[in-house]
């Protein structure tokens, strides 16, 4: 399929489909007059880097996952790095959300107080 039907079917920008590319997330078949042709498996690999961007991970960190995904989609266990990996992730994404309950909180007392006088 051609970038503008992935786009379509993903709501995905081709713009965006493109810089995943770059990135290494996609890698899209080329035919001979260059046009970039999607497998059908790729609309499943957008919705997968989707997802794992909305959860907070880089696209470095998911180019480096995405093969363990595969992967584990394959057998019954996923692959220990990527587990691993993920952890790290999920204690980074932790810590982010620990910083920004601390900033809110700070927020709500600076409110607080001037909304009081």
């Amino acid at each position: 399929m051609r970038i503008k039907e992935l786009s379509e079917r993903t709501g995905v920008s081709p713009r965006l489909l493109r810089y995943y590319e770059q990135q290494g997330l996609l890698a899209p078949q080329r035919q001979e007059n260059g046009y970039r042709d999607y497998d059908e498996p790729l609309v499943v690999r957008v919705e997968q880097i989707r997802s794992l961007l909305d959860a907070g991970l880089t696209t470095e960190i998911i180019r480096a996952v995405l093969p363990c995904i595969a992967e584990a989609a394959d057998s019954r266990y996923p692959a220990p790095d990527f587990v691993s990996r993920v952890c790290e992730e999920r204690e980074r994404m932790a810590e982010r959300l620990a910083h920004l309950a601390k900033n809110l909180q700070a927020i709500d007392d600076y409110l607080a107080a001037v909304v009081q006088r």
